[in-house]
């Protein structure tokens, strides 16, 4: 199986045949950093507001001065209790992924609820600190509760979708390996790729701007708030909404596109052929349902191929092609071709003096020669028949020049043969005729044949090309179809009467 350099859409993710101990270091400084710097961020944020947007400037010294103490020991402590929890909550649900095991059900419905087990527990932690800093207010300045609270709560909100998206990005490997070999021809359950995208548009940017409709609200209910402070909160809001919603917005994004291009390169690797390519499947929703797709879609190219590259061999690769670009029906038609048969001298004996595996090598290296100059000059190998071969030029596929390439291909064959088979000897015999060429048999089981006087003569020819100098022979009707090169390397040999045939038949020998 064949991927790509970065199959999980990030060189962040690693390669997929990773080792158990790179996956765990790299899961665990991807989630602590990436999970631990969103907290901070979205922390000084709330703050900000908290300070200079939502309460008066210049007044409630005392509750600066707690949220200053405050924020940096709660956030420090957060995000150590966040790290620890977090992290035995993670690997608790993917122990199976870390030890190689290969997942249960179950391992696979956890492994897959892990990003929203961490959203969740970041979630305990920023409800804690909603209280926390909601009851300092009430304590130091209870005018500013109203407003401290549900930023507070608008901001862990915003940073609990990050953090399910950074968590959903770093375990794809993890998700990779749980989803394979799972079922995937049903749509998955929970949200899909719509509902998804609007639930973090609703948690990224709809929350922000409720958080702005609220500053509206307690600015009308207060009714001394001037214009400038107006503007400085909607300001502040808007860039919460542009920082937070273009993180959750991109985020969501590659979680989309990121499956998407894996499949497009893949496609575009199967169309130059390469039929083994596979994406990892890493998404629960429909764009996992898409790589799974594509990975039986390519499994079903590749097994295709390899039938009809095994069929070719079997019938021929013109027969193969033939059969595939329409329907197979029983039936022939009338063909002039030139057929070739090739049988090998004293096989019996060769046969009853030799181990039988020396009698198949040197039968393999027989049908070699013989196979690779038939397709070398445009012919089908039509027949095994034993320790004979029966090839034909100009069926299926038409060749106009059929005879000069049956009587190429028969010379080549005895010169290939004397070289590199030299204790094997065999008679030729190339005949052009009138055959039928179809399919024949059932409709069940069926094979692609040429029968006629064309055949049968040619076998005769190679009973007597045995004892023939040269060992290869033809008639007129082919050196007469044969183009003048050709037909200038034959010469006159003999007038015999084939058996089966009441006319004779004028034989040439190659030069």
């Amino acid at each position: 199986m064949v991927v790509a350099r970065a199959p999980f859409g990030s060189w962040l993710l690693g390669p997929e045949g990773q080792s158990l101990r790179r996956l765990r270091v790299r899961i665990q400084l991807l989630l602590t950093f990436g999970i631990s710097l969103t907290h901070a961020i979205g922390a000084g944020i709330v703050v900000v507001l908290t300070l200079f947007v939502i309460p008066r400037p210049g007044s409630n010294d005392d509750l600066y001065l707690a949220l200053a103490v405050a924020v940096p020991v709660y956030v420090g402590l957060a995000l150590l209790v966040g790290v620890v929890w977090g992290t035995r909550v993670a690997f608790r649900s993917l122990r199976w992924a870390l030890r190689g095991e290969e997942p249960t059900p179950t391992d696979r419905r956890r492994a897959m609820r892990v990003p929203l087990q961490l959203a969740a527990v970041s979630g305990v932690l920023w409800a804690g600190a909603a209280v926390l800093f909601t009851g300092l207010a009430l304590w130091l300045a209870p005018s500013r509760a109203l407003g401290t609270g549900p930023t507070v709560a608008i901001g862990g909100v915003v940073v609990c979708a990050v953090t399910y998206l950074l968590a959903e990005f770093v375990l794809r490997p993890v998700a990779a390996r749980a989803l394979t070999g799972a079922p995937g021809t049903r749509r998955p359950r929970g949200l899909g790729v719509g509902g998804r995208m609007l639930t973090f548009w609703l948690l990224g940017t709809g929350m922000p701007l409720l958080g702005l409709g609220y500053a509206a609200l307690l600015a009308l209910v207060q009714g001394d708030v001037s214009a400038d402070r107006m503007a400085v909160e909607a300001l502040a809001i808007s860039g919460v909404v542009l920082v937070f919603g273009l993180l959750v917005t991109v985020l969501n994004a590659r979680s989309v596109v990121a499956p998407l291009v894996s499949v497009r390169r893949a496609l575009g690797r199967v169309q130059d052929g390469d039929l083994e390519q596979r994406v990892p499947v890493y998404d629960a929703t429909e764009l996992g349902l898409l790589q799974a797709g594509f990975n039986h879609m390519a499994e079903g190219l590749a097994e295709r191929e390899h039938l009809r590259d095994l069929f070719g061999r079997h019938v021929g690769q013109e027969v193969a092609r033939a059969a595939a670009s329409g329907d197979v029906e029983l039936g022939g038609e009338t063909r002039c071709v030139t057929v070739l048969f090739v049988d090998l001298v004293g096989s019996t004996t060769m046969a009853a003096g030799r181990d039988p595996a020396e009698v198949v090598e040197l039968l393999n290296g027989f049908f070699e020669v013989v196979v690779d100059e038939v397709d070398r000059h445009g012919g089908l190998v039509n027949k095994f028949m034993g320790d004979a071969v029966l090839a034909v030029f100009g069926a299926p596929v038409d060749l106009p020049d059929h005879a000069t390439r049956g009587l190429r291909a028969a010379r080549a064959m005895v010169e290939r043969l004397a070289a590199e088979q030299p204790t094997i000897d065999a008679g030729i015999g190339v005949f052009t005729g009138e055959t039928v060429a179809g399919n024949v048999g059932t409709r069940s089981r069926l094979e692609y044949t040429v029968i006629g006087d064309a055949v049968n003569a040619a076998a005769r020819l190679t009973e007597l090309a045995k004892d023939v100098e040269g060992r290869v022979l033809t008639c007129a009707e082919t050196v007469g179809d044969a183009s003048e090169d050709e037909a200038a390397r034959w010469v006159r040999h003999d007038t015999v009467t084939l058996r089966g045939r009441t006319s004779e038949t004028e034989l040439f020998v190659r030069t």
